[in-house]
């Protein structure tokens, strides 16, 4: 049964994926990505990595997401206009997206995959230590990163204001 729900959500996934890609309408791509990134939680879930599958649905799927959507609303004239890159655009994109997948091809068939007793990830951490982490050991680059996503809206805002 894990692997019959494995295969529906990498496929959902790869369509979500492939969607991001493809469409030109810039909506559709939020909604597409909003797919790819619920079936990647949905896939640590069956992973059993609760706290991993909980972070990507409130972090990214929650936050970013919605950060891109008003980012998109505030600085476009309408939602529905499409994205036509040019051919220069697409030429460099190609190039990255090969360069990016030879690289990951190359990892994933040179990687140890067996499983260790030991290391970092031999027991799983439970929440109550992640957000003592957050809050002690890692407090500076949280604080950063919030401070960093206040400012890029603050910037969304400045670009969406009308000139008088």
């Amino acid at each position: 049964m894990d692997a019959v729900a494995f295969y529906i959500f990498a496929a959902v996934v790869l369509a979500s994926a492939v969607g991001v890609v493809v469409s030109k309408n810039i909506v559709r791509t939020a909604v597409c990505l909003l797919g790819t990134l619920g079936g990647v939680a949905c896939l640590y879930f069956l992973l059993d990595a609760n706290l991993l599958a909980a972070i990507q649905l409130i972090v990214y799927a929650g936050g970013t997401l919605i950060l891109i959507v008003f980012g998109v609303m505030l600085t476009s004239q309408s939602p529905w206009v499409g994205f036509k890159p040019t051919r220069g655009q697409a030429v460099v994109a190609t190039i990255v997206a090969l360069l990016l997948a030879v690289g990951i091809i190359t990892l994933t068939t040179t990687a140890d995959w067996r499983p260790s007793a030991e290391g970092p990830l031999a027991a799983s951490p439970k929440v109550a230590d992640v957000g003592n982490s957050l809050l002690t050991t890692y407090l500076a680059p949280f604080e950063v990163a919030s401070v960093l996503l206040l400012v890029v809206m603050i910037g969304a805002a400045y670009l969406a204001r009308t000139e008088k």
